[in-house]
């Protein structure tokens, strides 16, 4: 069994890693089978959390006001990782939304990883559902606050644990870590229609807006556009 890891899980805004927005990283450190560290961050997002998010998750517009924003949350997160190995229930879908910010800051995220879902569909095949849910209940594990990034993290190591104390002589294959693969897609710089239109969004709310819209990419625009459009509305 692997006794030196970070256990992490992430809530975000969407499924989409180059769109949606991380609005908590909950992980702790594992160091010889014994938690040694923790890490649990709300993320102030650029666009406000939908009801369908906060009722999954509990996290409101409220709880984030005043949390620090993804790009000062994942220097420090990718600092509390350090070279340790990754573990993670769906681990490629954190790792992906990670992988994309930290590559926004410049910043390397080179991992590898253990995949709690991976080897519970190997070992558990009988079972109707795999879900993080479905296996701490299957192995009797109480997660306190699920769909809460830490909690989360947490029960995800209960059950790495359990799975290789019973099947990792049976299964070696599958507990072995691999190496993380994402590659984020190339930004590409915002139009000239989206710059004019921003441009025009700005003098007609009379916004005080101080971005460099040359250095922007499509995407951050688009993001700029909606968000200005959702506070003050669409031209008339």
């Amino acid at each position: 069994m692997i006794k030196n890891y970070v256990a992490f899980d992430l809530e975000t805004t969407g499924l989409n890693c180059e769109r949606d927005e991380i609005i908590e990283i909950g992980a702790l450190k594992v160091t010889g089978g014994k938690v040694s560290g923790r890490f649990s961050c709300l993320i102030r997002p650029e666009n406000p959390i939908s009801p369908e998010i906060t009722a999954i998750t509990g996290i409101t517009n409220d709880m984030v006001a005043d949390a620090p924003p993804v790009t000062k949350a994942i220097p420090e997160f990718l600092l509390f990782c350090r070279d340790d190995l990754l573990l993670g229930h769906n681990l490629l879908f954190d790792y992906k939304f990670t992988k994309v910010q930290a590559r926004r800051l410049g910043l390397p995220f080179e991992k590898q990883g253990l995949d709690t879902l991976k080897i519970a569909r190997t070992v558990h095949k009988s079972l109707p559902s795999r879900s993080l849910g479905a296996l701490c209940e299957h192995y009797h594990i109480v997660n306190a606050a699920a769909h809460r990034a830490y909690h989360d993290a947490l029960a995800t190591a209960k059950i790495y644990q359990m799975m290789a104390h019973y099947y990792e002589d049976r299964y070696p294959e599958v507990f072995e870590p691999v190496s993380l693969t994402y590659r984020p897609k190339k930004q590409q710089p915002a139009t000239a229609k989206q710059k004019a239109y921003l441009n025009e969004l700005v003098k007609y709310h009379k916004i005080d807006f101080n971005q460099d819209a040359e250095m922007m990419t499509k995407s951050e625009m688009s993001r700029v556009i909606d968000k200005i459009i959702l506070v003050h509305g669409r031209m008339i």
